[in-house]
């Protein structure tokens, strides 16, 4: 699985979630391929957020657990599985609502023209990226 995620600072990105560069679960694009307009994506919001919010907590006490052991522990595994299949069952949870896990906590909602950006724990819907750009090249929405 490669290098473990309490070794590599988990919850610790100054908001008290996981880092996208930290680790990256296979997230998928398989959603079908909904159209979201800006207001459509705004009143899914909610959903997305607690369903990330909960999945926050959940990596959260489990990173917890695992900074309190040594990478050969054997609960050091069984905890980097229980990681895994929190990250996947949220990524699932998305693509049943037609929108992207993109990366670690990075929710996209498809427009036509690339995707309105959402980034836990932001507020709002208020950023868009086109197909090819990705979150670096997120633009605020005016």
């Amino acid at each position: 699985m490669g290098p473990c995620p309490a070794r590599r600072g988990v919850a610790t990105n100054g908001r008290g979630a996981l880092s996208a560069r930290d680790y990256n679960p296979r997230m998928t694009d398989s959603a079908a391929r909904r159209v979201f307009t800006l207001d459509e994506a705004r009143a899914l919001l909610p959903t997305v957020k607690r369903l990330t919010a909960e999945a926050v907590r959940e990596t959260e006490l489990i990173a917890e657990a695992m900074r309190e052991l040594s990478e050969e522990h054997p609960r050091h595994a069984a905890l980097e599985a229980d990681l895994q299949q929190v990250l996947s069952s949220w990524a699932e949870s998305l693509s049943a609502l037609d929108v992207h896990a993109k990366g670690l906590w990075l929710v996209d909602f498809d427009n036509g023209d690339g995707y309105y950006c959402w980034s836990y724990p932001e507020d709002n819907v208020s950023h868009y990226h086109g197909y090819e750009d990705g979150f670096a090249g997120r633009m605020k929405i005016v």
